[in-house]
């Protein structure tokens, strides 16, 4: 699996050289120079990891990480880069939620390796919230939806559902469950279901070419990349 990069920086030559080095190592990169950019593709996009200049033409690296943590409720590990080396500086840094800070100049291999720790401690603290069926993923504890990287915006009872037969699959997930999933104990619709799924399906299964959404007729639904003997 190739992680996914963004990279903040405004000087371009520096930027340049660390994409390339990252690249190298069996990266994904964006990047962007300016502070704007850089919200539009945290928007629009899912990151395994954030390196982010501090110092940035039109909104500053720390306002990013902040609106990142407190607006967007994301937990992307983000690394700070930054000339400044004052502790004060440092401080306000993790006050606001950044993971790890680097002062410049460094060597590359360092921020890669600092990359790396950072990868892998949050890939321990969150495999349970990552939910990967083929070219979909779900994020649960942003719950930010993508299917071959393009983002899904999805109403609240479609995306309870997505996530319980994510969970579940390849398995059948039966109407019953899906029921309570939705009511609880109450008389679950079956009307209102059929309506649920046709606007999952449109969302999951319409703009692509595989259809991973499968109704067990009888029974309920289920979802996998390969359709698999029942």
């Amino acid at each position: 699996m190739a992680y996914r990069l963004l990279i903040v920086e405004d000087d371009r030559d520096l930027a340049g050289n660390l994409i390339d080095f990252l690249d190298l190592q069996g990266y994904v990169t964006d990047y962007a120079a300016d502070g704007h950019a850089a919200l539009s593709l945290l928007d629009n996009n899912t990151y395994d990891l954030v390196i982010l200049d501090m110092m940035l033409p039109g909104i500053d690296g720390l306002t990013i990480c902040r609106r990142l943590r407190q607006q967007l409720r994301s937990q992307v590990p983000v690394v700070m880069l930054t000339a400044k080396d004052e502790v004060d500086t440092k401080i306000a840094a993790f006050d606001i939620g950044a993971d790890d800070y680097i002062v410049k100049p460094t060597s590359l291999r360092e921020i890669e390796a600092r990359v790396r720790a950072l990868i892998r401690r949050s890939s321990r603290e969150t495999e349970n919230d990552l939910l990967l069926i083929g070219d979909l993923r779900m994020n649960v504890g942003t719950m930010k939806i993508e299917r071959a990287g393009q983002t899904i915006l999805l109403p609240p009872v479609p995306t309870r559902i997505l996530m319980l037969l994510m969970r579940r699959s390849p398995n059948v997930v039966h109407r019953q469950a899906i029921h309570r999933e939705i009511w609880g104990e109450e008389p679950g619709d079956n009307h209102a279901l059929i309506v649920h799924m046709h606007a999952l399906r449109n969302a999951i299964d319409k703009p692509f070419e595989r259809q991973i959404i499968h109704t067990v007729r009888g029974f309920g639904y289920r979802i996998a990349y390969e359709q698999t003997a029942l």
